[in-house]
């Protein structure tokens, strides 16, 4: 019989007051009895609309099917089938604005737990299956992968499964993209991000680090090399800032600069080579997941944190687990005020922001209200640190250096709706094409290049 409760198998988590001193994983997962439970809540619909809002058409309810007779590596094969990062997906995917969506248990009750059984199945198999991935035989073709993050790993994979030679070209020390530096430890373990991409290498793709390319190479001299294609998964990993009088205060931070010291560097160690400020007052500028992110580590490392967002709670555009996670831990929601000036001391570090005040008026272009600044309502908060998380573009440096590169007004590249660009074999996709987005979009778009890709070659 169908589990008709209306509400989801609750995740356990760690106790807030005790996880605020750690970066140990926030979510503990279900149990085999947990998930079990929660996948017989799902109706296994004929039409299936759940499949329909994931990016990269995971097989949903048949999974599920798997994991309610207790099949739990079926299930994983199942997943495997579309996703390469089920583990990654399980924790970090918006499901709440995706497949969870458009499931029909969620119309008049909360719709089944997709996310956490997709992380639950990823996780069993990965702690009961040592079985290492075939290499698949070489079908004499080349391609090239322009960065180690979900895109480029989504579409070296698909490649790779096909029996392309893949070599993915990544700026840092280690592949993986904006799940190692971006991503909080407390909520994508960096562990599961290399097992992820483990399997890769058992394909045989090869993985160059410390590579830039448009400074290394260029993509134009690793064409000559014999690569077919080249996939442009670069991300958008260059910060945005307000221009304020006093922004470039000591103690001001871009969102990348501190949670990439914080995940990639783990500065917030003892004797790290890198150390990071230890604040004691933190401000977080912006509403998305990366202030989240920002806020929560601060958090950690002692601080009393502010999120600063110029719209109400209702706009906030952050994940509604990672919200209440935030309250949970302490952080204070300081909404419907901005920032219009840093304040710093005479030795150039900020002491002070001026915040002024806002009320919603008529909705802008993203159909949410737009925020309108009440006169005379300026007022100061005492700071020692200010993490600026307002978005990100894509880094110039590969349009730069390659001609025939068309891009938007705001640097992210133009493509078809299979990902080519106005270069003759050669994609892109991810970030680097929408400017900052979500783990599983970017996996989608290197799923569509990877066919593309193979249609052309082939």
């Amino acid at each position: 019989m169908p589990n008709m409760s209306p509400n989801k198998m609750p995740m356990p988590v760690q106790d807030p007051q005790v996880r605020i001193t750690n970066f140990d994983e926030v979510a503990l997962g279900y149990t085999k009895e947990m998930a079990i439970e929660e996948a017989n809540r799902c109706l296994h619909c004929k039409h299936q609309p759940c499949v329909s809002g994931c990016p990269v058409n995971v097989r949903i309810p048949d999974f599920i099917e798997k994991v309610k007779t207790g099949d739990f590596e079926e299930a994983y094969q199942i997943i495997s089938l579309t996703s390469t990062l089920p583990a990654i997906c399980g924790r970090v995917c918006p499901q709440e604005s995706q497949c969870e969506k458009e499931c029909v248990r969620g119309i008049k009750a909360e719709p089944v737990a997709i996310g956490r059984l997709e992380r639950f199945v990823a996780d069993y198999h990965r702690e009961n299956n040592d079985a290492p991935f075939e290499k698949p035989e070489s079908n004499g073709h080349k391609v090239a992968i322009v960065g180690a993050g979900p895109a480029g790993l989504t579409c070296a994979s698909d490649l790779a499964k096909l029996g392309y030679q893949v070599t993915i070209f990544e700026a840092l020390h280690v592949a993986g993209g904006v799940l190692m530096y971006g991503i909080p430890e407390f909520r994508l373990p960096k562990e599961i991000v290399q097992k992820e991409i483990g399997h890769l290498k058992e394909m045989g793709v090869e993985i160059i680090t410390n590579f830039v390319v448009g400074r290394s190479d260029s993509i134009d001299s690793i064409m000559e090399q014999g690569y077919e294609a080249v996939f442009i998964g670069s991300g958008a990993g260059l910060p945005n800032f307000m221009g304020l009088p006093g922004e470039n205060c000591k103690g001001v931070y871009s969102a990348n600069e501190f949670l990439t010291r914080i995940n990639l560097m783990k500065a917030y160690k003892e004797g790290s080579d890198t150390p990071v400020q230890h604040p004691k007052k933190c401000v977080v500028v912006g509403g998305g997941n990366v202030a989240m992110d920002a806020a929560r580590c601060a958090k950690r490392l002692g601080a009393e944190v502010h999120i600063v967002y110029r719209r109400s709670m209702e706009e906030l555009p952050a994940r509604k687990e990672e919200v209440e996670h935030a309250q949970e831990e302490g952080i204070i929601f300081d909404l419907l005020c901005n920032p219009v000036k840093v304040i710093g001391n005479e030795d150039g570090w900020c002491t002070q922001i001026e915040c002024i005040r806002m009320e919603l008026g008529e909705p802008d272009a993203s159909g949410r209200r737009r925020p309108v600044p009440i006169e005379g309502s300026n007022f100061l908060i005492d700071i020692d640190c200010m993490i600026m998380a307002i978005g990100t573009s894509p880094n110039p440096l590969i349009r730069h250096t390659t001609d025939g590169l068309e891009v938007n007004r705001k640097g992210c590249f133009i493509c078809d709706e299979e990902g080519l660009t106005s270069r003759e074999n050669i994609y892109a996709g991810g970030d680097a094409v929408t400017g900052a987005a979500t783990v599983i979009n970017a996996m989608g778009a290197g799923k569509k290049a990877a066919a593309a890709i193979d249609r052309k070659l082939r």
